[in-house]
């Protein structure tokens, strides 16, 4: 049976009353004892409502089986089915027409219109993972996965495959083609991208390997830059909300393969995450729960992580 501690009116399993004093209030600045007494104060105030809300819940099960067994083996007659719902309150009137409004919510749930992602947060792994999907390699996602088929030359293996790479960097710049064309030519055929000075901003300018200079056919599609050493080590594009930062680094292997030294494309990828706290009602017990908010309060702390093995050799996982 599980270990349990007196707090005031309640008991406490023990190792969620330890995991709330000793690894969730510190550093909160809330008071131990103002904490417990609030959350008595809070079970004393629903758990009678949430109870009653149980029993009408089992009320009207018991009363829709009733119906279902009373006319078992008879065409459903959706009239008198909705009609029985009314008339013990499953099913209410419909209200008059209303609109609800918002304030102050994020872009990435009110405006953009980006993937978002569900996962355990029970499992260390997966949540790190999620925490971590803003932006992803399109590189790695073309070269590991069989949108470029596993095999003859573009096989992977235990090394990096140059002709693999090749088609790669081939299908990324197709994607750049296709959702920030330029005016004139290729993404694959850029020898340099970089800044051209309009009136009163920065706009990008692009060198094909003929020597032509180019720009991208929407140029607000250009939304930021870095550089290094005078050059563009970075070129941040958007397009439809979402970004795609060109990773330009020609002392990169990898970035021997385009002519424009491109490193990596990362996309802007799961916008927002879902941290499921249940996971089909995996998270029951107090033992449980302890682990469900333990990782969740690593995730808010920023010091959440976790090693697993990968071809045999550990691997840590982390917050960036």
């Amino acid at each position: 049976m599980t270990e349990r501690v007196s707090v005031g009116d309640l008991q406490v399993a023990k190792s969620l009353y330890e995991f709330v004093v000793q690894k969730a209030i510190p550093g909160t600045g809330v008071d131990t004892q103002a904490f417990w007494n609030g959350f008595t104060a809070l079970i004393a105030d629903l758990a009678p409502r949430n109870r009653a809300l149980l029993e009408t819940r089992d009320a009207m099960q018991a009363q829709i089986d009733a119906w279902c067994k009373a006319h078992r083996g008879q065409p459903l007659d959706m009239s008198a089915y909705k009609a029985f719902l009314r008339d013990i309150a499953y099913l209410l009137p419909e209200g008059q027409s209303f609109r609800i409004t918002t304030e102050n919510v994020d872009p990435e749930i009110a405006r953009v219109a980006g993937p978002q992602l569900v996962v355990p947060v029970n499992n260390a792994r997966y949540a790190l993972n999620a925490a971590n999907a803003r932006w992803g390699s399109l590189y790695d996602a073309f070269y590991g996965t069989d949108v470029i088929p596993d095999e003859g030359d573009l096989k992977k293996g235990q090394t990096f495959n140059l002709g693999r790479g090749a088609a790669v960097v081939q299908r990324s710049v197709e994607f750049l083609d296709a959702v920030v064309p330029l005016t004139d030519g290729s993404h694959a055929d850029v020898t340099e991208y970089a800044l051209a000075s309009f009136n009163d901003h920065f706009g990008l300018s692009a060198v094909l390997a003929d020597g032509q200079t180019t720009g991208l056919i929407d140029p607000a599609g250009f939304v930021g830059y870095r550089q290094r050493d005078d050059r563009l080590s970075n070129v941040l594009l958007r397009n439809h909300g979402l970004h795609i930062d060109i990773v330009i680094n020609p002392d990169h292997p990898v970035a021997q393969l385009h002519p424009a030294g491109i490193q990596d494309i990362q996309l802007e990828a799961a916008v927002t995450v879902i941290m499921d706290c249940e996971d089909s009602v995996a998270a029951v017990d107090a033992e449980d729960k302890v682990q469900v908010y333990a990782n969740w309060l690593g995730l808010m702390r920023g010091d959440l992580a976790e090693t697993f093995y990968k071809r045999g050799q550990p691997v840590e996982r982390a917050e960036p």
